[in-house]
């Protein structure tokens, strides 16, 4: 499919629409939301295994009634969404947890004995059977290894097959519901020919299960998965998280946005080979949240400019375009992004992304839960900025406003 064409079908504003796609919570009721908020949007960042994270973040919200009108993610994270996206409410839950139960249940050892160095040991033979067993329900090495398959091959361009992935996702998801657009759903890839990024996005095509699986398949592990006639691979390798295309929407709708990231920026200096892996790793597929805001509050004030100028002539000397921009600028949106990081564990290793046992992922689900049931806590954190402060930042982990 070329990156121009697609399916067209008729947009929607995703609080017109919040009543039918929350109809599934308690009493029927609409989710709560701040005061002047017009959309609660999730972002979930690529991350493999860690995507765990995502899922204990989205049980806390639940539990707290606050769902989500507009979930967008990359890799790991546009499976999660899709599963948000394609359930009722009142089943998301359910779903969630049946696919990251399904892609752990590999028993790793009998018992693991306390201590940092065994839980170390434990985690490398983890992923260690990923490495060479896959993981049920998701992927499975091909037949034939890669380097050992002729040019052109099916399996000369990735050691994994995805056909698993394909089948736990029709099994899961809904798509007729996320084509509906009861809620508005979008997750990113790169076209492997052109090397631009690009988002599949219910407003204005028609999502099929290879759209996520385009947006997971990371090379060189998982194959390139074709859509009409291009090809496509993980969108991580551009920009591990989707916030731009949020931000990119001239809609006027104030905004809550959860953005979930799966890889810190931040961290300690290296003191071993396997600490430099897992730091390049961090650096490589973090977000640029400071750069992203920062680029937008620098529009944001050119807008203000231009508004303040155009107010200040005289309405008979305006023309209908410059009418229309001025009534475009009177609209523009305050957002708000609460930004949670998962935090490391001081026994996980660089291959952290691709260790799934059970044991990791229930501690990964319990962590998202506990960050966010305390974010939550912090309701001032919730609050839609004053009209023209554009976007506030909240950097959970910090404990301070960005």
């Amino acid at each position: 499919m070329d990156e121009t064409r697609s399916r067209a079908v008729e947009p929607t504003r995703a609080d017109t629409s919040a009543q039918s796609a929350h109809a599934g919570l308690p009493g029927g009721a609409v989710p709560w939301r701040p005061e002047r908020c017009d959309r609660v949007a999730l972002i979930l960042q690529g991350g493999g295994a860690l995507g765990a994270y995502q899922a204990g973040v989205y049980e806390a919200l639940h539990d707290a009634g606050i769902e989500p009108d507009w979930v967008t993610g990359v890799s790991i994270g546009a499976i999660n969404a899709a599963i948000i996206a394609g359930n009722p409410p009142e089943r998301r839950l359910e779903r969630m947890r049946i696919f990251w139960e399904r892609i752990t249940e590999r028993r790793i050892w009998a018992y693991t004995p306390d201590g940092d160095i065994f839980r170390r040991a434990r985690n490398a033979t983890s992923a260690f059977m990923t490495m060479t067993q896959g993981q049920p329900g998701f992927f499975k090495p091909h037949q034939v290894n890669a380097w050992l398959s002729p040019a052109g091959a099916a399996t000369a361009t990735s050691f994994y097959d995805t056909s698993p992935l394909r089948e736990t996702l029709l099994e899961l998801v809904d798509f007729d519901r996320i084509n509906a657009r009861l809620c508005r759903f979008s997750v990113g890839a790169v076209n492997v020919l052109s090397g631009n990024f690009i988002y599949f996005d219910n407003a204005n095509q028609t999502i099929e299960p290879e759209h996520i699986m385009a947006s997971g398949a990371l090379p060189p592990t998982l194959p390139m998965v074709k859509i009409g006639t291009d090809y496509y691979w993980d969108g991580g390798i551009v920009s591990n998280t989707p916030l731009q295309h949020l931000l990119d929407q001239e809609d006027g709708m104030n905004s809550l946005v959860f953005q979930v990231d799966l890889f810190s920026a931040r961290g300690m200096l290296p003191r071993d080979m396997e600490d430099v892996l897992g730091r390049h790793k961090d650096i490589m597929y973090s977000s640029r949240t400071r750069l992203t805001t920062d680029v937008y509050r620098r529009l944001l004030t050119w807008k203000t400019h231009l508004r303040r100028a155009l107010d200040k002539m005289p309405e008979e000397l305006l023309d209908d375009e410059q009418r229309r921009l001025k009534a475009e600028l009177a609209r523009l949106p305050a957002i708000n992004i609460v930004h949670m990081i998962y935090q490391q564990k001081a026994y996980e290793g660089h291959a952290k992304d691709h260790e799934f046992s059970g044991t990791s992922m229930r501690e990964h689900w319990a962590s998202g839960h506990e960050d966010t049931r305390r974010t939550l806590g912090q309701r001032h954190w919730l609050e839609i900025p004053p009209a023209g402060t554009g976007v506030t930042v909240h950097d959970v982990h910090q404990l301070r406003d960005v």
